[in-house]
């Protein structure tokens, strides 16, 4: 099975190795059919220390590393 990956935007990178991305989904209401944004905030593990705050990012699922860590970052821009 593939692991899933998502898209979103570091918001912190204060932690050693460690990035929170915001990754934001969009869906339809199912009785209004207006678009509606949420947004959700993951930990993910940088473990060159590379990414800085603003950046678009790819995270993928991993094992577990810590407490909140479950993602890694793929790529970065």
């Amino acid at each position: 099975m593939p692991k899933r990956t998502m898209q979103g935007v570091v918001v912190s990178d204060k932690g050693n190795k460690t990035v929170v991305v915001n990754v934001e989904r969009r869906f339809q209401h199912p009785m209004y059919k207006k678009y509606i944004r949420r947004s959700k905030n993951y930990h993910a593990h940088d473990e060159n220390n590379q990414c800085k705050v603003g950046e678009k990012v790819t995270i993928r699922e991993c094992r577990p590393i810590s407490k909140l860590k479950r993602w890694e970052v793929v790529t970065g821009e």
